[in-house]
């Protein structure tokens, strides 16, 4: 045997026969309210989802849903390695597979070399600087600024 049971406007919980009150909107519309308090609430005004105790409000923050359907897995990314403009993707991996030594090794031997290099070059300069001294070329007179007085 089938009850015929309505929901609550307010507070959609279930209304069985003999319970509730039926409250006729001015535009004719049947409004069905369970209980006192949620014909009082009505009245007010009061909005379902901010009643605590509503369903209204337990579907917007979302609450009793865990029982029903299981959280989704969210898919992990793998990274994909590619290769750069100007070198290829073995070397990115050579370069990637030596051990720190090596490279620090590596590394302090182009250091060696690029400071070998600048002291060269100035001492390159220095020789430059030391001819033209000797022989009084690109030399320019000094102008004076003009400052006012």
């Amino acid at each position: 045997m089938v009850i015929a049971t309505e929901l609550c406007a307010l507070s959609e919980y279930r209304i069985y026969p003999g319970n509730g009150k039926l409250f006729i909107r001015r535009d004719g519309k049947p409004v069905f309210l369970g209980s006192s308090k949620a014909y009082s609430l009505t009245l007010q005004r009061k909005k379902p989802a901010k009643l605590v105790w509503t369903q209204a409000w337990r579907r917007l923050h979302k609450k009793g849903l865990a029982e029903t359907t299981a959280k989704k897995r969210t898919r992990r990314v793998n990274k994909v390695a590619r290769a750069v403009v100007g070198v290829s993707l073995e070397e990115i991996r050579k370069k990637a597979s030596v051990k720190p030594e090596v490279r620090a090794a590596q590394r302090d031997a182009a250091l060696k070399e690029i400071k070998a290099r600048k002291a060269a070059n100035k001492d390159k300069k220095a020789g430059r600087g030391q001819q033209a001294r000797a022989t009084g070329a690109g030399q320019r007179t000094k102008m004076p600024k003009n400052v006012k007085r």
